[in-house]
């Protein structure tokens, strides 16, 4: 080790600085550059636990699902070379969804870049399209400096991914000690909280107040800034109806009279999109307005009114046409409204009144279909057998196939906050898998469970060894169909039924987990479905159920363009 009483090296100060920033967690997966890295990891006093995965895009992944239940910056690290391309997934999901997710990637040695040596890409032109900031660090001294800047970019205004590549022969050059500090405040996020300009809170309250059909559509905005009881206090002074986009469910419980629930092409149903229509006032919170919410922008219609909140003024006016903007953290934003309506007569809109009938209507169809005796297995039933039996702060994640849209409908998330996961922004496959590790540690006391196909299980099966490793008692529940079922039941809808290159055989899931060492269970028999289910929330170690489910094209999934 190179470490003297004033100085460290260059691997030994990137540990020490990631320490600095309160980091607990790291997830990835060793190469030759990482060599120093691994070997400082190792001799140095610190409190950090690595995570050594089977895959760098499972590491990203793992980082990702961390930061969203802790509120941290979530770490992941790889080598070089395809270690560097395989982390990318993550890294850009991460940043595209807003969570605060560090990459670092070693590389080859300075010395020998344009030298044509194994495992030469240049990363920082990799990262740059991907990352709220990227640097490949060329000199030793500069690594604390380049880690805060890191943890600056990622965790103030809207929150993002950043990525440090740390080349093998600085690794090895000196630091000095008293370089080695942080910024506390950037440990979690979002930090250092920006308001809302002056007169733009009031002008939005009067907006709000001059329509006769508000509606609040929430994205994920509003989760991360922990603005949730100030939402739910808006909400239940104004009776005004809250929809949400998936990325947004968790801003109000889904018990909450006020709240509608996912509205838009993707989970949402042709009730809660009455709604949607029907507002003559839209107030996006924390949203981009993006395809799948306003369902490829059909509503809010161009002669909608539009009231936009949000941390980032990118977004605002970028899809509709904004009477008021309010650019603000929304946490900061929605106590300011709170504040001013303190200060006016009451108004109620009616709002819990309209969702309780949409809601009646739309669970009384989705009843008869969860309690279906048919075979194969209905995703209904697996949703409302997950509804009767996970506790109220259970943490679910789904793969973006068959599992999300049916949960995104119909189940009811008892308690506010982050406590289902999807990655939403670009929607690969073998996400929740690695994820749900991820989640684990960061809420270790929480039950996990992670929803997949069984074509999302083929992509990462391999980190069951790593959770069997760390004996974390995650369950997993596989809609197995034999087909990317997605892409068959588009392949229905907009083709004609003229499905190519979708289907493949079928796997016997339980018995893959079972030779990792994961209890597992395959279910065919719906009315065995929830005794079985019983049994793997139970255990104490990870499980696993394989359920053989209704082919997606022929089933009724809540996906507006499948439907009619």
């Amino acid at each position: 080790m190179f470490q003297v009483d004033n100085q460290l090296n260059g691997a030994e100060a990137m540990v020490k600085m990631l320490e600095a920033h309160g980091v607990q967690h790291i997830f990835g997966l060793c190469g030759d550059t990482t060599l120093p890295f691994y070997d400082a990891m190792r001799e140095l006093p610190h409190n950090i636990t690595h995570v050594l995965t089977r895959d760098e895009r499972s590491a990203g992944y793992m980082a990702d699902g961390y930061s969203r239940v802790t509120g941290r910056v979530g770490v992941c690290e790889g080598p070089s070379g395809g270690g560097a391309t395989y982390i990318l997934p993550g890294l850009i999901e991460a940043s595209e969804s807003s969570y605060a997710v560090l990459g670092i990637t070693t590389d080859i040695s300075v010395g020998s870049y344009g030298k044509y040596p194994l495992t030469e890409v240049d990363q920082e032109a990799l990262m740059r399209p991907l990352t709220k900031f990227n640097t490949v660090i060329k000199q030793a001294a500069h690594i604390p400096r380049m880690v805060r800047k890191a943890f600056r970019a990622m965790t103030t205004g809207r929150p993002g991914a950043a990525h440090l590549g740390l080349p093998y022969d600085i690794q090895y050059d000196a630091v000095e000690v008293s370089d080695i500090w942080a910024d506390e405040a950037l440990q979690t996020y979002p930090a250092y909280r920006v308001g809302p300009e002056a007169g733009a809170v009031e002008a939005a309250i009067d907006a709000i107040l001059s329509a006769k059909n508000p509606l609040i559509v929430c994205g994920g905005g509003v989760v991360i800034a922990g603005a949730m009881e100030a939402l739910n206090q808006l909400s239940t002074r104004l009776d005004i109806p809250v929809a949400t986009s998936i990325s947004g469910q968790g801003s109000l419980a889904e018990t909450n009279p006020q709240c509608l629930g996912v509205v838009g092409s993707n989970g949402g149903t042709d009730e809660t999109w009455e709604m949607m229509q029907a507002a003559d006032l839209v107030v996006f919170m924390g949203a981009r307005a993006g395809s799948t919410t306003t369902s490829r922008w059909e509503a809010p219609s161009a002669a909608t009114r539009v009231v936009h909140f949000d941390s980032d003024p990118m977004v605002i006016g970028a899809n509709y046409r904004t009477e008021v903007g309010v650019v603000g953290d929304l946490r900061l934003s929605l106590e300011a409204v709170n504040a001013a309506l303190d200060k006016r007569a009451a108004k109620s809109f009616g709002g819990a009144a309209v969702i309780a009938d949409i809601k009646a209507r739309k669970f009384a169809r989705f009843n008869q279909l969860a309690n279906s005796t048919e075979h194969p297995i209905r995703p209904e039933r697996v949703i409302a057998t997950l509804q009767k039996l996970l506790p109220e702060d259970a943490t679910i994640l789904s793969d973006p196939g068959t599992s999300c849209p049916y949960f995104s409908a119909y189940y009811q998330l008892p308690k506010a906050g982050r406590h289902f996961i999807t990655n939403r922004a670009h929607g690969a496959l073998g996400y929740a898998m690695s994820a749900s590790l991820g989640a684990w540690f960061g809420r270790p006391e929480s039950k996990v469970v992670a929803m997949m196909g069984d074509g999302s299980f083929g992509f990462t099966v391999g980190e069951l060894e790593t959770i069997t490793r760390y004996k974390a008692p995650i369950t997993f529940i596989v809609f197995s169909n034999a087909a990317f079922g997605w892409i068959k039941a588009s392949q229905m809808a907009d083709k004609d039924s003229r499905y190519y290159n979708v289907d493949f055989n079928r796997v016997d899931q339980a018995a893959v987990a079972a030779a990792y060492g994961v209890k597992s269970w395959r279910v065919e028999n719906p009315e065995e479905l929830e005794s079985i289910m019983k049994l793997a929330l139970k255990h104490d170690g990870p499980t696993l159920i394989d359920i053989i489910t209704q082919p997606l094209e022929e089933a009724n999934a809540p996906v507006r363009r499948w439907m009619g």
